[in-house]
């Protein structure tokens, strides 16, 4: 074990250890694998180069900057949908976003401009009111290179998708989200390069196949108009049971039928998906009315929003269909919601022993809040040697400069 001490109040901290078991860790932590993370970039660009697409990263799902070196050996761009993502982009992964955003502010769309290589309008309207601003000589410390284009997109709502939340649908009826077939005026504006069209969440391939009938169907007579389309993220190309080579086969033939369309695929969970847990220890086990908690140092609000706002059950590893133990697991947040159940151990839990949630990497890490003033865990990079690399741990001032 290599010891790296840094001290931050009481508590001694490890910077870098080598890893044997999670039983090795004993306070709260997102654990992402490299060898995972790997796997499923190398399944993702293998995708790209045989289907002809390009796919990048899309941050609203997962923005671990210290991680976008692996990245960049697989990888060439990322998609942003607010300032500070495509300034992520920028900055830390080396190159101009394609960036969406539903709604473009005067004081943010110069410094957009400079960080982005594609920007995409949610609406004709903001279309009109932004596309001729002039680009500021100051904007972005004067980094903006003279001349230097940005391709404009659409983004277009085909009025289908088969998303079944409702609080993940882009499509459904009353969205703020694209212009509809109906909308759009026979001729293009001259500098609308692209269409941009997301439907799916966490979808098959089978799906994005249908979803594309209607993208067709709604908007192919513009095609010829325009240089690239990006059919958004949603394509869960690195779950087990996805079928990658109908997704190449889709791609494809729509690149036949379409040969000058540059196909751009911005998914984010795919590459996350499955890449590491979250960490959690018991803390207390309580008991009311024959429901046994066990209360843990992290939070489903806090930690783990998706698993309450989808909603959806996370896996927990040891966890058995016929245990004799029943548990709900609950946050250590003053939010009365903040649990899930019920569990089946095959033994009883033990304060002081980890729970581990599996798959915790994707829609966590840029979700957590600090609720409660409760601390985000730590982020660490399990290294393909066993090292166990700590990315960024939190403390008082994290929650404080919150409140500034």
């Amino acid at each position: 074990m290599t010891n790296n001490f840094c001290n931050r109040g009481k508590f001694f901290i490890f910077a870098s250890m080598k890893l044997k078991s999670y039983s090795d860790i004993h306070r709260p932590m997102y654990v992402m694998e490299e060898s995972a993370l790997r796997r499923n970039l190398e399944l993702i660009s293998s995708v790209a180069r045989e289907a002809g697409v390009e796919i990048i990263l899309a941050f609203k799902a997962f923005a671990l900057w210290k991680t976008f070196p692996i990245f960049r050996e697989y990888i060439n761009a990322t998609t942003a949908s607010s300032l500070n993502e495509a300034r992520l982009a920028f900055d830390e992964f080396g190159t101009k976003a394609h960036t969406y955003s539903p709604a473009y502010t005067e004081e943010e769309f110069q410094m957009m401009l400079n960080y982005s290589s594609h920007l995409t309008f949610n609406s004709l309207s903001q279309y009109e009111r932004f596309h001729g601003m002039h680009r500021g000589e100051t904007a972005m410390n004067n980094k903006w290179e003279e001349g230097q284009h940005v391709s404009f997109g659409l983004r277009v709502n085909p009025e289908y998708s088969e998303v079944g939340t409702a609080l993940y649908n882009p499509c459904a009826p009353g969205t703020r989200f694209g212009v509809t077939a109906d909308k759009l005026p026979q001729q293009l504006p001259s500098d609308i390069e692209g269409f941009h069209c997301h439907c799916h969440c966490e979808s098959g391939a089978d799906v994005f196949e249908r979803t594309l009938v209607h993208i067709e169907e709604k908007f192919s007579r513009w095609f010829p108009q325009l240089k690239w389309i990006n059919f958004g993220g949603g394509h869960l190309m690195t779950r087990k049971d996805y079928d990658v080579e109908h997704l190449i086969n889709i791609l494809r033939n729509f690149k036949e039928r379409y040969p000058w369309l540059h196909v751009i695929l911005e998914p984010g969970s795919a590459f996350a998906w499955q890449t590491g847990p979250l960490v959690s220890q018991v803390v207390d086990i309580v008991e009311d009315k024959g429901i046994r908690t066990a209360i843990l140092n992290v939070s489903f609000t806090c930690h783990m929003p998706d698993c309450l706002e989808m909603p959806y059950m996370p896996e927990v590893r040891g966890a058995a269909d016929n245990g004799k133990w029943v548990y709900r697991l609950g946050g250590n947040s003053c939010l009365s919601g903040d649990f899930m159940g019920d569990w089946q151990f095959d033994h009883e839990l033990q304060v002081g022993e980890n729970v581990i949630f599996e798959d915790m990497i994707h829609y966590t890490t840029v979700k957590t809040n600090m609720f409660n003033g409760i601390n985000h865990p730590s982020i660490a990079l399990l290294h393909e040697d066993g090292e166990l690399e700590i990315l960024r741990d939190y403390g008082y001032e994290d929650y404080k400069s919150r409140m500034d």
